[in-house]
């Protein structure tokens, strides 16, 4: 059908339809075929795989090195202390070599006794000398009661000092409280 003056549509008609066809006939030779579409998507996946693969030998490289890390760190905490601590051993196998008076020997047994108490300071361990306080079972250890002059439950002896380490009690004082008065 040509075109014609009372239809001049025709020929764009059959133009178009041409045009709808042929995308159809080329799009079928550029589709890939189901063995091609197979054999990327085994690509695929063995390139995932490798991935996963991959992740996983990292995460447990990371977690094998983190525990590492843990157990070192629980191994060497105490280093820097026990270090500051030697040279109060020094200090205290000197004083036993030292024979020439009492006066000094207590001298240098004081000296080693500030130098301890020096360490003890850099490593925030505090002492707890409870005389006169109410009795805190969180930091003190009752050993007995006695009657006493003062209010109950107040410690009245100090048989043993207590210490703490930064916020946490290592070590509670042994006490002696006051007695209820009958």
């Amino acid at each position: 059908m040509n075109a014609t003056p009372e239809n001049p549509n025709t020929s764009l008609d059959q133009a178009a339809a041409a045009d709808l066809a042929a995308p159809e006939t080329s799009s079928v030779d550029t589709m890939p075929s189901l063995e091609d579409a197979l054999k990327q998507a085994e690509l695929q996946a063995a390139e995932h795989h490798d991935a996963w693969l991959r992740a996983k030998a990292e995460t447990e490289n990371i977690r094998r090195r983190s525990a590492e890390e843990v157990q070192s760190a629980q191994k060497y905490a105490v280093t820097k202390f026990a270090t500051e601590l030697l040279a109060v051993k020094d200090s205290l196998e000197m004083a036993l070599k030292d024979t020439s008076s009492i006066e000094s020997i207590q001298a240098g047994v004081d000296l080693t006794l500030k130098q301890l108490v020096g360490v003890f300071d850099k490593f925030q361990l505090v002492k707890i000398n409870p005389l006169g306080e109410k009795l805190d079972p969180y930091k003190h250890q009752a050993i007995s009661m006695v009657p006493a002059d003062a209010e109950p439950n107040t410690v009245v002896n100090v048989m043993q000092k207590g210490y703490q380490l930064a916020d946490r009690v290592i070590r509670p004082a042994m006490v002696v409280v006051a007695k209820a008065k009958d």
